[in-house]
């Protein structure tokens, strides 16, 4: 992974990830500038939770034509978010951002002067976009595996330099991927949120973790593996240092987890070796979805890290991918249990959907094949071709 740093016309940082070294000159020539209105914190005093109040995200890009696609390579007759002709993977600050740059929350948290009602703070924080290709018309699954391994390292990267800020406390990379989803770019991209704090479902999760460790001296993240791999009925696919796994009380019609076999709390800390199982892993997984229902699986996939401010041995990196398709014409709408108490209801048992995911492997010889092409391919050409609009 060779990276290149830049400046967009209005600021923003953007950073080139290339399978191989490239000469980069970035010149963004748009007379642009960073989207007003700011974003702000205001705290729930029933759940004890953060909601972020962002009013100029109302004004980002709505389902624009393919022609006018913001993430694909510039051109002579448009500029884009990314200025150049073609690019490998690219990550850039949000222009519509739901935190932004700002002091560190732990100052604002409580002021015994201020009404429940109005526990307010500045919306600290960082909103990436991460482009996976510059091809507009494909999607994750379909790209080779060593394009997604360039991917990881630009997560990884991100990581590291995001949770290294003061006010910034956890670092989620994620991808929302199909309309049924609600995603209003169908260019093949996902996005990094840096939280000022603690997220409320990984600190139930830690949470969780205390208390099985308080209660059985165990880790609660491999425990759970390890009962996994015993049983078996919901294992999708392995590798030498990761595990796919339909959890036993998975939420959703279908949800995979995997979990790595080490104890890593974030992306990079993942060695090489790791980082190569996880992408084909990863790979695998998107793929036997979308043979699911004969369509493209409509997804969210996110890497659950460790806070910054969470014990070491609390927390255990692990990527949660979620899908709301049930039936090949049907899907799962959140109705008053999920939405309004949070109790979910799964019409599909884990373990008969993980017999399923096993199932959808029978194509994985014509993919590994066309991976193996696409590889040969990138060897000669140094990089795949910019996919235009």
């Amino acid at each position: 992974m060779h990276r290149t740093q830049a400046e967009l016309a209005d600021g923003r940082e953007i950073f080139f990830y290339d399978d191989v070294a490239r000469d980069r000159v970035v010149d963004d020539t748009r007379d642009i500038s960073r989207a007003g209105g700011g974003t702000e914190l205001r705290r729930d005093p029933l759940l004890g939770e953060w909601v972020a109040v962002a009013a100029a995200r109302q004004h980002r890009t709505h389902k624009p034509s393919t022609a006018d696609c913001p993430l694909c390579p510039t051109t002579d007759e448009r500029a884009t978010e990314i200025p150049q002709a073609d690019y490998d993977v690219v990550v850039f600050e949000n222009r519509f951002p739901s935190f932004a740059a700002g002091e560190p929350l732990e100052e604002h948290r409580h002021d015994a002067v201020t009404a429940l009602t109005e526990v307010r703070a500045p919306g600290s924080g960082r909103c990436e976009v991460v482009c996976f290709t510059p091809e507009h018309t494909t999607s994750m699954a379909e790209l080779p595996v060593s394009r997604v391994r360039t991917v990881v390292d630009a997560w990884a990267d991100r990581t590291a330099d995001l949770l290294a800020r003061e006010q910034i406390d956890q670092v989620f990379c994620f991808e929302n991927r199909g309309e049924e989803i609600g995603v209003t770019l169908h260019h093949p991209h996902g996005q990094i949120y840096g939280y000022p704090f603690t997220t409320p479902r990984t600190r139930r999760m830690l949470e969780q973790a205390r208390a099985h460790r308080a209660a059985t001296g165990g880790d609660l993240f491999a425990d759970v593996l390890a009962a996994e791999q015993a049983d078996g009925a919901r294992i999708v696919a392995a590798g030498e240092h990761f595990t796919a796994f339909v959890p036993a009380w998975a939420r959703w019609p279908v949800e995979v987890q995997i979990f790595p076999h080490r104890a890593v709390r974030t992306l990079d800390e993942l060695t090489d070796a790791e980082r190569d199982d996880v992408a084909a892993l990863y790979l695998d997984v998107l793929r036997r979805g979308d043979r699911l229902f004969g369509r493209p699986l409509p997804y969210i996939s996110g890497w659950h890290q460790a806070p910054s401010s969470a014990a070491a041995d609390d927390f255990r990196l692990h990527l949660q991918i979620f899908s709301i398709r049930r039936a090949e014409e049907k899907l799962k709408y959140l109705a008053g249990s999920e939405s309004g108490m949070g109790v979910f209801i799964n019409d599909i048992p884990p373990e008969q959907m993980a017999e399923r995911l096993r199932a959808a492997d029978e194509d994985a010889a014509g993919d590994a094949a066309d991976d193996n092409a696409a590889d040969d391919a990138g060897d000669t050409d140094g990089a795949e071709e910019g996919g235009q609009q």
